[in-house]
């Protein structure tokens, strides 16, 4: 069981970004198009992270045209280029899954004010 703790520890990124659940992030994601790759910007509310070490993942979720959209993204992994924070939220929960039933203006988290 050390071995793989070792092993994993190569693989954990040591620059992660700091971000919490409810607040808006930017995900650059590195897309294999054929023999080409490009990044392309994922931006969205965090409403859930999960486990932690090198199997840690967050999920965002975005209206795009009038339909939820959900992706799941493992934070140590190659294909994530970097994530930005947006806007910092301020919410009572460790998961959001009730924004999933909410539509328009019910469906926004308070904004954190320094």
């Amino acid at each position: 069981m050390d071995a793989l703790k070792l092993i994993a520890q190569d693989s954990i990124k040591q620059d992660a970004p700091k971000f919490e659940v409810g607040d808006t992030v930017r995900v650059h994601v590195r897309i294999t198009e054929g023999n080409k790759t490009r990044i392309q910007a994922y931006e969205g509310t965090v409403i859930a992270k999960k486990h932690g070490g090198i199997s840690e993942t967050f999920t965002v979720r975005r209206v795009a045209h009038g339909c939820g959209v959900e992706r799941v993204f493992p934070l140590h992994a190659p294909s994530v280029e970097k994530v930005e924070v947006v806007r910092m939220s301020k919410v009572r929960r460790a998961k959001l899954y009730y924004l999933r039933d909410r539509v328009g203006k019910a469906a926004k988290v308070k904004s954190k004010f320094n």
